[in-house]
């Protein structure tokens, strides 16, 4: 482990990855997601973008905040068909044509994350695009996780 007081160990904050989370004190506060993530060594999984839609493949949601829950349950889904944990996430990338739904409802948007991540929070990227491929999807989630052992 690293001596550097801006690499924090996960369990300091009440998280059981085995990954180290980076949040340089010269950079602004980290709320919701980690600067930078120092993955233990293991397996690589990367995980397709996955968005609102049941195992029939029908979209499912009518909020951006239900689509968002969906879609990250079913990247803990292909997460977990694929050997790894919510806590071996160590990137989120977060496409929404929707944004300000998503600013308007940040609790309901962070309750869902809780559901299904915890308080592990990765590198995350939040990106607004004008469309995703399926028409009536409001959000596309990709994941890479580091499965460790």
């Amino acid at each position: 482990m690293s001596e550097n007081p801006d690499v924090v160990p996960s369990t300091r904050v009440g998280m059981t990855s085995p990954h180290q989370m980076v949040n340089p004190e010269s950079m602004a506060p980290a709320k919701g997601f980690a600067h930078a993530v120092v993955p233990a060594d293991g397996k690589t999984i990367y995980l397709a973008g996955q968005i609102s839609c049941d195992a029939e493949g029908k979209m499912v949601g009518e909020t951006l905040t239900e689509q968002y829950d969906i879609a990250l349950g079913n990247v803990v889904a292909a997460l977990t068909a694929a050997g790894g944990v919510p806590e071996d996430i160590v990137s989120l990338v977060v496409y929404t044509t929707q944004m300000q739904a998503y600013r308007d409802d940040l609790r309901g948007v962070g309750a869902a994350h809780r559901k299904h991540l915890g308080r592990h929070f990765p590198a995350m990227a939040m990106l607004g695009v004008t469309e995703l491929y399926e028409v009536d999807a409001m959000v596309e989630i990709v994941a890479t996780a580091v499965v460790v052992g």
